[in-house]
């Protein structure tokens, strides 16, 4: 996958999503300057969400539309979705800002007005939200507009999954990425159960990654050692920020950390082969090898008690310890004096 020119897959650094969501506490100007800061921190990309309360649900306070549970327990969808969308009118800033600011920025439509709005702004990409793979006219609407797509399976059973890759597949050219995700948040570590990368990798053939809703970085980080290409993470301006998403969101210095922390742990996936490390050369020396512990003469044969195997590593390898017992040595020898092929007999 190759998004604004950024190759997306295990031959590259980990793409890192920086998730705004509700963040910007209905300040443009907030959300603007959330951006730099998370471009200077080196994400990948800005994602933002696209919608309106009334794109979501209907203004009631009937119980149907009431949250009964978790961090936004009691509060209506209608309320909630006031509080955390991002407007319409904004967008275009927020693209051109982010082009300022050297960062791909794309969003999440959750209908069909928010991908035209997107589509008149050039979107590099798509993200189809965990709760919207069910929403299959969505799905094949933004796979019609043949952009790559990034699609979490949060909650998602494996027909549904595969009834939205189908989706995506039947109705457009669309290079698609799907993200493991546990819809929770926020999210506790021990649910990740990062063993569905493979299934995922396996079962569609594509690129994965992670839409990780824990609070540190444990998840991001094995994920990464899995084989996962991205991960998205929701961030915040400031530390003691209070909005919708808030709790689960990284701090500025924390979305640095986990830049910093996937880049490493892509590193040290290192590849295939068991080449030695640069790094490991100067420590050689320190293996075993093959030395005298007694005093020969140039003619006289070396019997088991004359060398050991021993450190420093700068004579034979240990391996060669019964092959040289009953050789002649070709000089005189003396105690701490390494076995080369240059002190004894041909083997």
């Amino acid at each position: 996958m190759k998004i604004d020119q950024t190759n997306i897959n295990e031959a590259h650094k980990p793409y890192i999503i920086a998730e705004l969501s509700a963040n910007h506490g209905g300040d443009l100007s907030r959300a603007k300057e959330s951006i730099t800061k998370a471009a200077e921190v080196g994400v990948s990309a800005i994602k933002i969400q696209t919608y309106t309360p009334d794109t979501m649900t209907l203004d009631s306070l009937q119980d149907d539309f009431i949250v009964k549970d978790g961090l936004w327990a009691g509060r209506s969808l209608y309320e909630l979705y006031t509080e955390a969308y991002t407007p319409y009118e904004w967008h275009e800033e927020l693209f051109n800002h982010a082009k300022n600011c050297g960062v791909t920025i794309f969003s999440t439509p959750f209908d069909e007005t928010a991908v035209d709005l997107l589509e008149s702004l050039n979107t590099p990409a798509y993200k189809i939200a965990s709760f919207e793979i069910v929403d299959l006219p969505l799905v094949k609407y933004i796979a019609s507009k043949n952009k790559p797509i990034l699609m979490s399976t949060g909650m998602a059973s494996q027909t549904e999954i595969e009834e939205a890759v189908t989706s995506v597949r039947a109705n457009g050219d669309c290079e698609l990425l799907l993200f493991h995700c546990i819809s929770s948040y926020p999210a506790v570590t021990e649910d990740s159960n990062l063993r569905n990368l493979n299934w995922l990798r396996e079962k569609f053939g594509v690129e994965v990654g992670l839409s990780d809703h824990t609070t540190n970085n444990i998840a991001a980080l094995t994920a990464i050692g899995m084989g996962a290409v991205a991960v998205e993470k929701h961030f915040k301006l400031d530390t003691n920020d209070c909005g919708p998403d808030s709790s689960f969101s990284l701090s500025v210095e924390e979305l640095q950390s986990l830049v910093i922390e996937c880049n490493e742990a892509w590193t040290a996936k290192g590849s295939f082969g068991f080449k030695r490390a640069h790094s490991e050369a100067q420590n050689m020396v320190f293996r075993r090898s093959l030395y005298f512990v007694n005093s020969l003469k140039k003619g006289q044969s070396i019997s088991r008690n004359d060398i050991r195997r021993i450190r420093p590593g700068y004579g034979l390898p240990p391996k060669y310890f019964d092959s040289i017992l009953g050789r002649e040595v070709t000089k005189d020898v003396h105690p701490g004096e390494a076995v080369t092929l240059k002190n004894v007999s041909k083997m």
